[in-house]
């Protein structure tokens, strides 16, 4: 340090350099500004916030209408199933008859399989089994039996009949229309009129029919059996006809509880054990199916069009115009085609012709004519006969009309 350089202040202690703009003097007092970076985020947060306020409660509208909208979907569309499915809401299900049966207090107790029928089947409950077309199998139908508690058949099949309801046979076939009971069975009595028909059956000694006996009833084995020739009235599509709702509610409501078996695939059983449909698939069947997939695919592979980039080509030889030419006309000639001719060539001639008439607009022959006549001097008549005239009968008026368009032409074409 030389003699003449300034001592540093205590306040500041030793001197630095300083770059870009100068800081200022702390003054004693003054207020000290925030930082940049809180000043930004100070200044942009109030705007988010502001912004939710103003919004928030047109997206809490909007999600409670979407969420109300995709419950309606969800609950109200219908639900598929089979004929006297008590899941279904299509026509031909029973979840309308079911539903009813809850709000009475009954213990509706679906069923898909006799194994699933046995667990919940109690002494004193109702056993209704519909689709027996799907319980084909003898040991089915035999534990079916052996089930407790009363038995509601609705259109059994032969050997569901003969197994669940000895002693019935079936009779004929009836339109399913109203009908009146005709009987005494308490609960076609309350019903009256029912849409009802399909298979009459005969009822054996001591059972009662009714509705032309497409309903029987009677006692087997210590049990009441019922057995409907026709389920329509059961259904969802005829439950409000008639008095379909009472009868139904009637029959399977008369006990505290009803299994419903109605199974949607059929069902085989062998040594006790449930089998699926997919067991009954032998294996070998399966592998010839992968082995056709593999041999379809294969085939596509080696049949299918396989369509390269475009490539153009020059031609092997070059025809002159004049060579088009003369062969159309031979092949005019050979087929007596004089009137294709004489269009082609009057074609031609008006193609050439009326840009050098000038004409604008739509262009028509009368048009055509009375300027060809006025550029020309010819008479009118004379040129329409040249330009729109009939077609040659010999090869010599073909020969002739070609030089009358020439010369018709070149006249407008000088004129």
């Amino acid at each position: 340090m030389t003699p003449d350089a300034p001592a540093p202040s205590p306040a500041t202690g030793s001197a630095s350099p300083v770059t870009g703009a100068s800081a200022s003097p702390a003054v004693p007092g003054a207020p000290v500004p925030p930082p940049a970076g809180g000043a930004a985020s100070a200044s942009t947060s109030p705007r988010a916030a502001d912004i939710w306020r103003r919004w928030r409660g047109t997206l809490g509208v909007l999600a409670v209408m979407i969420v109300f909208v995709t419950a309606t979907v969800v609950l109200s569309q219908p639900r598929p199933g089979g004929y006297l499915d008590p899941e279904a809401t299509a026509p031909g299900g029973a979840h309308a008859l079911v539903q009813l049966l809850r709000d009475q207090g009954v213990d509706v107790r679906p069923a898909r399989t006799v194994g699933e029928a046995r667990a919940l089947a109690v002494p004193g409950s109702l056993l209704l089994v519909g689709r027996t077309e799907f319980l084909a199998d003898e040991n089915l139908l035999r534990e079916i039996d052996s089930l407790p508690g009363d038995r509601l058949l609705v259109e059994p099949v032969t050997q569901a009949l003969q197994e669940l309801a000895p002693g019935v046979s079936a009779g004929a076939l009836t339109d399913v229309k109203s009908r009146a009971p005709e009987c005494e069975v308490p609960a076609a009595v309350k019903a009256g009129t029912v849409m009802i028909g399909g298979t009459s059956y005969n009822p054996p000694r001591g059972w009662t029919g009714c509705y032309n006996g497409s309903l029987i009833s009677g006692a087997a084995d210590g049990r009441t059996v019922t057995v409907l020739g026709s389920g329509e009235f059961m259904t969802n599509r005829r439950l409000a006809e008639d008095g379909d709702a009472a009868l139904a509610m009637n029959l399977a409501g008369s006990r505290p509880a009803v299994v419903w078996l109605v199974p949607s695939a059929p069902q085989f059983q062998w040594d006790g054990e449930q089998a699926s449909l997919q067991d009954l698939i032998p294996a070998g069947v399966k592998w010839a199916a992968l082995h056709l997939l593999v041999a379809a695919f294969l085939v596509a592979l080696w049949r299918g069009r396989r369509l390269g980039p475009v490539v153009a080509e020059r031609l092997p030889v070059v025809v002159r115009a004049s060579e088009t030419a003369e062969g159309r006309g031979r092949l005019y000639r050979s087929r007596k085609a004089r009137d294709r001719a004489a269009a082609a060539l009057r074609t031609a001639a008006l193609e050439r012709i009326v840009p050098r008439l000038g004409l604008a607009g739509e262009v028509t022959p009368a048009g055509v004519v009375a300027a060809v006549a006025m550029r020309t001097g010819q008479d009118a008549q004379q040129a329409g006969a040249v330009l729109y005239g009939a077609a040659p009968l010999d090869d010599a008026g073909l020969v002739a009309l070609a030089g009358d368009l020439d010369i018709l032409e070149r006249q407008v074409r000088d004129s």
